[in-house]
């Protein structure tokens, strides 16, 4: 990063904002690492056990919504005290009361919904601090925070182990607590806000057709991310019979690649455009993705695959964000909601998919290939508005970014 990224903005607020949301992203995600063992106590089937995981994410997804809502009428910073403040009072509850049901497991993943939903507070707290030049970096930087669920996904299966899956969620409060106390010390609101945007704005919003784009683009690329996360425990633990530990330890490695490659992909989005970007990584995850779905023998060719892919996916989620703020700047708070929206029900349909045609096909095979399809489709989606992009909102007279 150069000197004048780190001058442009406010680098505690960013460092608050990207710990707010890995911290956020840790809770979210953590049912998708426990699922094989949660499965196993309350005997759960394939279908339920995708839909257990899947249920945070759509949550998140709705939330969204609401949080963003909120950012923009009282404050990113307000918003994102509330949000965390709500998440901790119900993983204390889960923790001191227990889950001794599918149900109680679903409405818990209801109330993880609100760490999902930080994405729509972190995101428009670090965009709104820096210039369009550094808005890939920025961002990229901020939702790196999908690096949260690397850290479930590595300590979730053995600490269940060790200590109960029940206790995981009284652990998980160690670290939310003191990013809760961090965010509320080092996070500032920009100076330059864009005015509070009624319920009326989202509306509006949704007659863009840009805006149902942007949100086709993140529900493959972020739903791909967070949908094969929260299944993937699962999936090595069903096709390979992985133990809960080992397939934490392979599912960790995937989504490691993903969260890594969210800043790399803004700042290479910044570099050589998002467009141009995101087409590179469509076509890398779509390959991987169908590849995998030929059910192969290897489960070290398998994780490859997965990884691979979801270096795509990671690298797709900055380039997308490189470019929304490019065209939605003063309705940024309103589009991250709408578009992160997008993708969470992208990673929920892909969750609980995968878990309802393992349940009725018996393995996972036509499950991804669908999703390999839908990044094809992307591809096209994409190649389509690009010369419209780049000569209207994108082009040099409009903006000093790479579009």
């Amino acid at each position: 990063m150069n000197t004048s990224f780190w001058k442009s903005g406010h680098a505690p607020t960013l460092f608050a904002a990207f710990l707010y949301f890995d911290l956020s992203f840790m809770v979210w995600y953590v049912l998708g690492p426990l699922a094989v063992q949660i499965a196993t106590d309350l005997d759960l089937t394939a279908q339920q056990r995708g839909l257990m995981v899947a249920t945070p994410i759509l949550a998140g997804a709705v939330l969204r919504l609401l949080m963003g809502f909120l950012a923009d009428r009282l404050s990113p910073k307000s918003a994102g005290l509330i949000g965390q403040v709500i998440v901790i009072v119900a993983l204390f509850c889960a923790w001191q009361i227990g889950i001794s049901s599918y149900e109680h497991a679903l409405l818990l993943g209801l109330f993880l919904g609100f760490a999902g939903a930080a994405f729509a507070v972190a995101l428009p707290l670090a965009s709104q601090w820096y210039p369009p030049q550094h808005q890939g970096k920025a961002m990229g930087i901020a939702g790196a925070g999908n690096s949260g669920t690397v850290l479930a996904a590595l300590f979730a299966p053995g600490l269940a182990a060790l200590f109960g899956w029940q206790n995981v969620f009284g652990w998980a409060l160690i670290p939310l607590l003191a990013t809760l106390l961090i965010f509320a010390l080092m996070a500032k609101n920009a100076p330059e806000r864009p005015k509070p945007k009624a319920l009326a704005d989202y509306l509006k919003a949704l007659g863009d057709r840009d805006s149902w784009w942007f949100m086709f683009f993140y529900s493959v690329t972020f739903g791909g991310f967070i949908g094969l996360a929260s299944a993937l425990p699962g999936y090595f633990n069903d096709q390979y019979g992985l133990s809960p530990v080992t397939a934490g330890y392979y599912t960790a490695a995937c989504v490691c690649a993903g969260s890594l490659m969210r800043p790399l992909g803004g700042a290479l989005a910044d570099r050589i455009g998002g467009i141009r970007s995101l087409l590179m990584m469509y076509t890398l995850a779509s390959l991987s993705i169908a590849a995998v779905g030929f059910n192969l023998e290897s489960s070290a060719a398998a994780l490859t695959l997965f990884v691979t892919a979801m270096l795509g996916l990671g690298a797709g989620n900055g380039a997308v964000f490189q470019l929304v703020p490019q065209r939605f700047r003063k309705e940024i708070g309103v589009m991250t909601g709408l578009i992160g929206m997008a993708g969470g029900i992208g990673g929920f349909l892909l969750a609980a998919g995968l878990g309802t045609i393992k349940q009725q096909t018996g393995d996972y095979q036509l499950g991804l290939w669908l999703f390999a399809s839908l990044g094809v489709l992307a591809w096209f989606g994409l190649y389509g508005v690009k010369l419209r992009w780049r000569t209207t909102w994108g082009s040099a007279a409009v903006t000093a970014a790479r579009v």
